[in-house]
């Protein structure tokens, strides 16, 4: 197993998860084994329906794995480092985290229409399509093309942040 992980970053509707789920879709075609981590900043997601077992437990205040035979989902009560979430994901090649900004992986920057000067200290590289002015990218940041999968995968090759 390779092991190595990589987050994105980005506005609101930049392309975050559109590239995600299209490098994640082209490593599986290369059969690799590929995680991936959401970030969920505001506690939005809800995965537990009102009235089930398992959101029945989840209000006791418990720590609960609900267990199927197509996966297996854990509701946790705190946060989990990066460490904890490599070990929970066990053996894999890739993992892909969109958000997260204060984990200390590779990071690109996704933009489109627009720059956000804010995650420029935060990133390793931006990702850009052709809305954006490349001319006003930081002079010696690291560019790449938002639709350039292949170009990424290099890049997160080269770069990503590997695991043992």
């Amino acid at each position: 197993m390779k092991k190595i992980a990589v987050a994105f970053t980005g506005p609101s509707n930049s392309g975050k998860t559109t590239l995600i789920i299209n490098i994640a879709n082209a490593l599986k075609t290369q059969n690799y084994k590929v995680c991936i981590v959401k970030h969920d900043p505001q506690d939005k997601a809800k995965f537990d329906k009102e009235g089930k077992d398992s959101d029945k437990f989840t209000k006791t205040g418990s720590d609960v794995v609900v267990v199927s035979p197509n996966r297996t989902t854990m509701f946790k009560h705190e946060t989990s480092s990066m460490d904890d979430i490599v070990e929970l994901f066990g053996d894999f090649d890739y993992l892909l985290v969109e958000g997260l900004k204060t984990v200390p992986l590779p990071r690109v920057a996704i933009f489109r229409n627009a720059l956000d000067e804010k995650y420029f200290d935060v990133s390793d590289a931006i990702a850009t399509d052709e809305s954006i002015d490349k001319s006003k990218i930081p002079y010696g940041c690291i560019h790449l093309d938002l639709n350039n999968v292949d170009e990424i995968l290099g890049w997160i090759e080269q770069n990503g942040k590997r695991f043992s």
